[in-house]
This record gives C-alpha cells, structure tokens and sequence, in this order.
C-alpha cells in the first residue's frame, strides 16, 4: 500500500483513518491575510444615471412606443414622444436614478432587442 508523502514528509500509512506524520513533520502554517489597496475608484452611490435608448433602422414606431409603455409603465402619449425623440434625434433619456435599477431597466430594452445604454450623469 502506497500512500502520498505530505508537506514534503514522508508519512506513514493510515491507521484507521489518521495519517501519522513522523515527529520532524509540522502542519504548513498559514499567515495572515494581506490586504491590498483597492486599486480602482468605487462608483458613488449617488451618482444619478441614465438609460438612453438609440434609434436603429429595424424596430417599428409603435412596437418601440409599446416597449416603452411596457418596461417603464408611460401612458401612450409619452410613450410616444419619446420614440418621435429617439426617430429624429438618435436618442432619447427615457429614466434617471440609482445604477440597480437603470441596469435592470437597460436588461429589460435589450430583452425587447432595443439598443440600449446606461450613462452616468456628470
């Protein structure tokens, strides 16, 4: 029966489930955790953000419009203003708030294949 040697020791066989380590052998001993700085700048919670919707050549107007009414609960009108915004300007701001829920916001416009970005506001 062979059995691997540990820590660079050799051990001796296993004896009803404990290995004995000869007498010169001590357990690898861990040090202490170090911490690094935090290399990169955390966001600021409070830093408002936008989800901007752009136009593309393939969505119809009221598919868009309903997407709109769909994700953000706007009535029809404003639903629309917004598209008319995005068809002659390229764009449209359609939320501002915390980054959690315009990420969520972003995910669900990609859901309905609208090209959508999350920007912070400066």
């Amino acid at each position: 029966m062979s059995v691997e040697p540990l820590w660079g020791e050799v051990a001796e066989p296993l004896i009803r489930g404990i290995i004995v380590l000869p007498n010169n052998a001590a357990p690898s001993t861990i040090g202490a955790p170090t911490i690094e700085e935090e290399t990169r700048e955390e966001e600021a919670l409070d830093v408002p953000w936008q989800v901007v919707v752009h136009n593309d050549p393939v969505n119809l107007m009221s598919y868009v419009t309903m997407v709109f009414q769909r994700v953000f609960g706007y009535p029809r009108d404003k639903a629309e203003r917004h598209m008319l915004e995005v068809h002659h300007k390229g764009r449209s701001i359609l939320w501002s708030g915390m980054r959690e829920p315009a990420e969520l916001y972003v995910q669900q416009l990609h859901g309905y294949l609208l090209l959508a970005t999350l920007e912070k506001v400066y």
